[in-house]
């Protein structure tokens, strides 16, 4: 069953709510898978219509950093060192992270949360202690090793409205935050006011809000991996035609809250592993789930989904983090084949970021001698 102890009231008036203010959101999907010896295992979809030109970004330790201050300028917001070492994937050139994990294990990941996200309103006296919107999972992930850290340190900074030249605004976005010991967080600004949400199910997609889908879930805690039940009429039983008749009446479109709800089934029913090596293979066909081809999905110029930009939405990649042995491994639209950074092998006491090209294909291994 997904989740069935999960009771929400208020699932009515959320959906009434958004009826009345649909919303489109990129399609990005997060979960976390826990092994039974405690491994915690992360795996992501990044979904746009708007190319993000990604790179693999390694940011090293003891880094001095100048954020991005309310008026959109770099340097002009926080100035902090780094902490901790940090892998990731970066996006739009930019010399921050829209996905990754830290040397102690500690994973962050941005999700496009238009239409929802809210950020706080930061005048020129508090201008030196914030932070962009984009620059939050880089914040994270250099600052913090665990969800508690999380907690206590993110409300000392602001999160500024300061907009970004491509998106000519904030990027709306919110945040999925787990830790090696399997705690799931997410993160929202939500009317300028900082939300921070324990997540039991791991799971995370885009808009509406993580509480309105964790509600949700309880709609379908009938779903099962289990055979449809039979049932009889007048002496004669009807058996199901086919396995998998467990998940009917849960939808199959790409929307957040369905995927959201699909995720959920997968991670609630995903056999026992015993390892991480385990778990992120499976990561990997969960993931196959939600791999959006050329065609599924039409954004619309000017619209809040894949960027405001006409065109197609695709993943564009999918990443798998193995939190306790430091390993990052990621798959690009235009080469399957998996690619990984070690954070044990990566010189995390660089005088720089790295940034390591993902663009290039890496070919087909040719077996036919």
């Amino acid at each position: 069953m997904i989740l069935k102890s999960l009771r929400i009231a208020g699932v009515t008036a959320l959906s009434a709510l958004i009826a009345l203010n649909p919303i489109a959101a990129s399609a990005c999907t997060s979960f976390l898978l826990k092994a039974e010896n405690g491994d915690a295992v992360v795996g992501r979809t990044m979904e746009f219509g708007l190319p993000l030109n990604s790179q693999l970004t390694i940011v090293p330790r003891n880094l001095a950093i100048k954020a991005v201050g309310p008026d959109g300028n770099a340097g002009t917001g926080l100035a902090y060192t780094t902490k901790y070492g940090v892998v990731g994937m970066n996006g739009l050139g930019l010399p921050d992270l829209v996905d990754g994990m830290n040397e102690k294990g500690l994973y962050a990941g941005l999700l496009f949360f238009p239409g929802l996200a809210e950020f706080q309103d930061v005048g020129p006296a508090e201008a030196a202690n914030s932070i962009a919107s984009y620059q939050l999972a880089t914040y994270i992930l250099t600052q913090f090793a665990t969800i508690e850290d999380v907690k206590a340190g993110l409300p000392k900074i602001k999160v500024s409205r300061a907009p970004q030249a491509v998106f000519k605004g904030p990027i709306p976005i919110h945040v999925t935050v787990h830790d090696a010991s399997g705690k799931s967080i997410v993160i929202e600004y939500i009317g300028g006011q900082l939300q921070i949400t324990d997540n039991p199910t791991t799971v995370m997609t885009n808009a509406p809000s993580i509480s309105w889908h964790l509600a949700n879930l309880a709609q379908y805690a009938n779903a099962t991996g289990n055979p449809g039940a039979s049932f009889s009429i007048n002496g004669t039983t009807y058996q199901p035609w086919s396995s998998g008749t467990g998940m009917n009446g849960l939808p199959g479109d790409l929307s957040a809250a369905t995927r959201f709800l699909r995720a959920a089934f997968l991670v609630a029913n995903a056999p026992k592993t015993k390892d991480a090596a385990e778990a992120m293979g499976i990561s990997w066909h969960f993931l196959n789930q939600f791999d959006i081809p050329p065609g599924a999905v039409r954004t619309a110029a000017g619209g809040r989904a894949g960027g405001g930009v006409a065109g197609y939405e695709i993943t564009e990649w999918t990443s798998v983090s193995d939190l306790k042995n430091g390993l990052y491994q990621i798959r690009t639209y235009g080469d399957q084949q998996t690619r990984q950074v070690s954070l044990k092998s990566v010189d995390l006491d660089a005088k720089a970021i790295r940034f390591i090209p993902v663009d290039q294909k890496l070919g087909v291994l040719d077996v036919s001698k």
